[in-house]
């Protein structure tokens, strides 16, 4: 299996994992959101003093690619394509949105009694007031609802919770839990990191999904937008 170097800061916390054959190897993570761009270089150096595997050996970069922290994902894909760049290695771009999900699918099989097919899972990310990154997905990560920017109501996810249990995690699922008053959605209180990358980079590794590396851009979701400049000299 290969050798993946795994790196993620799209959100408030940033991490770096090195893993192999489902295995992670070296982690290191920090909770300090405005030193994500200072964190990622030093802890890849380290994570690779520390396990003395050198940087040709790895096979391949993956990086959360989006949506999350404008900021963040700008620092996690230029160190991801840095890197590449420089070791001639492929670069594997993973939605965060996947990833959370796959964290709350692996959380609910372990703590909760439901069958793989008896529930939906729905990552969020907080972006501001009431509106938040987020996608639907059923166990396989087929979408049910592909990711989008959306503004929360008590009226969210009606329709589909009438039907199944859904399980809400991530930074933003706080903000429907207060809400929020239905019986079927699920609220689990998770936090991921590129150590819960390995599944899905691994597969991606091995279907040789990688991302083109010149034209390779942040996946942001919602344009980002900046406010016209005043000119004081109007």
């Amino acid at each position: 299996m290969p050798l993946l170097l795994n790196i993620d800061t799209a959100t408030e916390n940033a991490s770096v994992s090195l893993t192999n054959n489902g295995i992670v190897l070296a982690f290191a993570e920090s909770t300090k959101q405005k030193n994500h761009a200072s964190f990622v270089q030093i802890a890849i150096e380290k994570i690779i003093a520390d396990t003395q595997i050198t940087f040709n050996q790895i096979n391949a970069i993956a990086v959360t690619n989006g949506p999350g922290s404008y900021t963040g994902l700008r620092v996690g894909l230029s160190s991801a394509k840095g890197l590449c760049y420089a070791l001639q290695k492929p670069l594997i771009l993973l939605n965060t949105l996947e990833v959370i999900a796959t964290k709350i699918i692996t959380t609910v099989n372990t703590s909760f009694n439901f069958k793989q097919s008896d529930f939906l899972v729905c990552p969020m990310i907080d972006a501001r007031r009431m509106e938040v990154f987020m996608a639907l997905y059923d166990t396989n990560l087929n979408p049910i609802i592909a990711p989008a920017a959306l503004i929360l109501t008590d009226e969210s996810f009606k329709d589909e919770l009438s039907i199944n249990p859904i399980f809400f995690g991530g930074s933003g699922s706080n903000k429907l839990k207060e809400i929020l008053n239905q019986p079927n959605a699920k609220f689990i209180d998770i936090s991921y990191s590129a150590s819960d990358m390995i599944g899905l980079s691994e597969e991606a590794f091995a279907n040789s999904h990688f991302a083109n590396l010149a034209y390779s851009e942040p996946y942001y979701l919602k344009e980002f937008y900046v406010p016209p400049s005043k000119n004081i000299y109007k």
